[in-house]
């Protein structure tokens, strides 16, 4: 969208922009303050994870709003695929410039299991198969896309308003289930990695095909629901895996439906008790599993720390929803996908401008952090309207092809009864 955010929709935007900044700072962090001070604030407040949280609690909330607005499978996959995968393939294309020149080295992965690399990234999937991806922040596309293709599945089956029941459940397994759960079932060779790669292709291709197409859609539902045992058995498929066991990416699931939740509970499709509850499941498993499953108190007081900063983030925002946002926030809201995925890329080249940052005063690290912020929003902003922007045009240009929004029935009993001279005909236009 270019033109203003709706005052309903404009804390959305905020709070995805301050959660991409929020990632942003979290992996300058190093560079200003040093390795030592940033494990020091690491070891009792993880900032990117707490970032990553709050994206996946505003995705849970905005993918089936937007599903269900539509209320057509192809129109959400037609925009949910211009949305997201021209940045996506700049940002791969940024990095091969960037790799031929020399300034950055590909991942040992792309030289030693390249099929397994490339059809990883033709699903987004790759921290899932156990890949490294192009850059380092794909690993949450895996979760993104997976969730794209359950909800559309529940969707298909009329299951999707069971948000609550997926919440709870999921982050219930993962408590449970924990360490019983396997890592790597479908990824614990070169040969399975690129197996599970191959047979993603097809299935997530063939179920999108079939949205678009609008063949063999309960099929591709049922595929797409099967998804969530994906992350259940292969969730920590090797060493290049971000997530660090199955039950953490159950967990990051039941936090996208957690926003589902919120979503559902606003609009009236579920009660306040089975919200607060599911919710409240949510939050204390994902404290729990990490306390029992790593064993130490420092996760505990970690997690509970992350837990307690995203949920009171979300309701400030949930709470204001309804004031006038700065549109600063909002402008950071739409450059917030860009900047996510370019911000790694800008911070690897800084050495090469400013060799030895870490090496000098407080002051002048301040200063190259500042400037790096700029560098990093400009390049965004420029990706935004470069290629998001076009993306988004050619969405509603394939959505008016290939499936016109029907003329509601009343209008066309409206035309019918008008009739076809003078000032009926220019009213029938207007219809």
């Amino acid at each position: 969208m270019t033109g203003p955010t709706p005052v309903r929709l404009a804390w959305l935007d905020a709070l995805r922009g301050y959660a991409a900044l929020v990632v942003v700072v979290f992996h300058l962090s190093p560079t200003v303050l040093g390795n030592d001070r940033h494990l020091a604030v690491y070891r009792h407040f993880d900032l990117g994870k707490y970032g990553v949280l709050l994206f996946f609690l505003v995705s849970g909330y905005v993918i089936p709003m937007s599903l269900e607005r539509h209320g057509s499978l192809r129109r959400f996959w037609i925009g949910r695929l211009c949305r997201i995968y021209p940045a996506y393939l700049a940002a791969i294309a940024l990095v091969l410039l960037l790799s031929v020149a020399g300034w950055l080295s590909w991942t040992s992965s792309l030289r030693h299991q390249t099929a397994a690399v490339v059809l990883a990234h033709v699903t987004m999937m790759s921290d899932l198969i156990g890949v490294r991806g192009a850059v380092r922040v794909f690993w949450t596309l895996s979760y993104e896309m997976t969730f794209y293709l359950v909800v559309s599945g529940l969707f298909v089956w009329r299951l999707h308003r069971h948000s609550a029941w997926w919440a709870a459940g999921l982050a219930l397994t993962a408590l449970v289930a924990g360490a019983r759960l396997p890592d790597d079932l479908l990824g614990a060779t070169f040969d399975a990695r690129k197996a599970t790669a191959a047979l993603l292709v097809v299935l997530v291709g063939l179920s999108i095909l079939a949205y678009l197409k609008d063949r063999l859609v309960p099929a591709a539902g049922a595929a797409g629901i099967a998804l969530v045992l994906l992350p259940a058995v292969n969730g920590h498929a090797t060493r290049e895996s971000t997530v660090i066991a199955s039950w953490q990416g159950l967990l990051l699931l039941a936090v996208m439906f957690a926003g589902t939740v919120v979503y559902r509970r606003q609009h009236g499709q579920i009660g306040r008790g089975a919200a607060t509850v599911a919710l409240t499941v949510v939050a204390l498993s994902a404290i729990g599993a990490h306390w029992t499953n790593l064993g130490n108190r420092a996760a505990l007081q970690l997690w509970s720390a992350n837990v307690g900063a995203v949920a009171v983030t979300f309701l400030l925002a949930y709470a204001m929803r309804n004031r006038t946002v700065p549109s600063v926030f909002t402008w950071l809201g739409r450059i917030s996908y860009s900047l996510y995925l370019l911000h790694v890329i800008v911070l690897v080249a800084l050495p090469h401008v400013v060799p030895d940052a870490g090496t000098h005063g407080v002051l002048f690290r301040a200063a190259v952090g500042v400037g790096y912020l700029a560098v990093a929003l400009g390049t965004a902003w420029l990706a935004y309207r470069m290629v998001e922007l076009p993306g988004q045009r050619l969405a509603r240009r394939l959505t008016a092809r290939l499936e016109p929004r029907p003329v509601p029935a009343r209008s066309l009993t409206t035309q019918r009864a008008v009739p076809r001279t003078g000032q009926g005909e220019n009213e029938r236009q207007s219809v």
